[in-house]
């Protein structure tokens, strides 16, 4: 799929200029990725670090740029050639500050703020500070966060592929569901499922939030990250995403192991017709992120288990997992058309069971469009 990125640059300057942002630095990022297109790492649980690593970003001004400075080993293994980019290459030995004093002089700022992403290195922050003293920084995240939260189609079209790999990935878990299977086996299907199926990487750390009266505590729910058969009378929320071309999903349906007692069934039904009633709301100008929260969580305080429903309603998604607006008391954002939220209510009993549901889904004028498709029947593993 054939993204405009000049468009997007346009529209990034256009913002920087509102803002009094005469230079903005980035480093590997979604905010990078959605502005050029240069792909992120899957995270790792260590940090790869080159000798002045710290300058590893692109430089992008109001009308120069963007001039990307990179570590050789970088430039060499990671990168490649980026056609009509500006790369400039740190030699292994080479001094990083003056590399990136070479920069800054293509770039006026005339007293105008610098905008740095928001989880950039602080060795960058520091090094920086040192070469233009008593420059005022800013957040990248003043720039993007508008530009980023209302998704085109050709945005809501990838996003959409990726909640088809959580669908796909749904239904092969099923089939491997049931009594004895141990947490790590699930969680492990699931992942190398949401592979099979053309995901980049998980969205976030796959999880399973079972809840058994039998198993020793650690928190009301665990992770899934103990070599623990599951037991019959047991519900197994899911909770796992996808990422296809940057773009995120994030799903969540449960399955019960055993017969399942009528009180569990009543919850099940309560969850998704929560679920449903956000998703019918969802209709663009017409409510707030706090509202919408509100109308979900109506349905389950009415039927008596508003204790049980502990979080929010659900959170943006774009190319971060979570991307403002949030659905929780207190966010008066107006949903408007194109908007991506999870819509995720769920009721939590301690010592019983947790039933969950979650689901990417787009704001249009006549309510939501859900990007996951999958049953919402009870899942049911005897």
């Amino acid at each position: 799929m054939t993204i405009n990125y000049a468009a997007r640059l346009a529209r990034a300057r256009a913002r920087m200029e509102e803002l009094g942002i005469g230079l903005l630095y980035l480093p590997q990022s979604a905010n990078l990725q959605w502005l050029l297109g240069i792909e992120r790492h899957v995270p790792g649980f260590t940090y790869t670090v080159y000798p002045g690593g710290w300058l590893n970003g692109a430089f992008i001004g109001l009308d120069k740029g963007p001039i990307l400075t990179v570590p050789r080993m970088v430039a060499d293994f990671d990168l490649g050639n980026i056609p009509g980019l500006d790369m400039r290459v740190l030699p292994d030995r080479g001094d990083p500050a003056e590399l990136v004093r070479g920069v800054l002089k293509d770039f006026n700022l005339q007293g105008q703020k610098v905008a740095v992403e928001d989880r950039a290195w602080a060795s960058f922050v520091v090094n920086f500070q040192r070469l233009l003293p008593g420059t005022q920084l800013a957040l990248a995240s003043e720039v993007f966060y508008p530009l980023r939260q209302i998704k085109d189609e050709q945005e809501i079209a990838l996003m959409r592929k990726a909640g088809d790999i959580v669908d796909k990935t749904m239904a092969e878990a099923l089939k491997k569901t049931k009594p004895g299977i141990t947490e790590l086996e699930l969680l492990t299907e699931v992942e190398y499922q949401m592979t099979l199926h053309g995901s980049d990487a998980p969205s976030f750390p796959t999880a399973l939030y079972i809840i058994n009266p039998r198993y020793d505590k650690t928190g009301f729910a665990t992770k899934g990250r103990v070599d623990r058969a599951i037991e019959p009378g047991t519900s197994v929320p899911f909770d796992f995403g996808a990422v296809y071309e940057g773009y995120c999903s994030d799903f969540g349906r449960t399955v019960w192991i055993g017969e399942p007692p009528a009180e569990y069934l009543r919850t099940h039904e309560l969850v998704m017709a929560s679920q449903a009633a956000g998703i019918a709301a969802m209709r663009s100008g017409k409510i707030t992120a706090a509202q919408l929260d509100a109308v979900a969580r109506q349905v389950i305080d009415d039927a008596g288990y508003g204790a049980g429903f502990r979080h929010r309603l659900g959170h943006g998604i774009g190319m971060d997992v979570h991307e403002p607006a949030f659905l929780n008391t207190g966010d008066d954002t107006l949903l408007t058309n194109g908007m991506c939220f999870t819509i995720e209510p769920s009721i939590i009993l301690d010592d019983r069971w947790m039933v969950r549901v979650e689901d990417v889904v787009v704001v249009r004028d006549t309510g939501g469009e859900p990007l996951s498709h999958y049953s919402k029947q009870p899942l049911v593993v005897a």
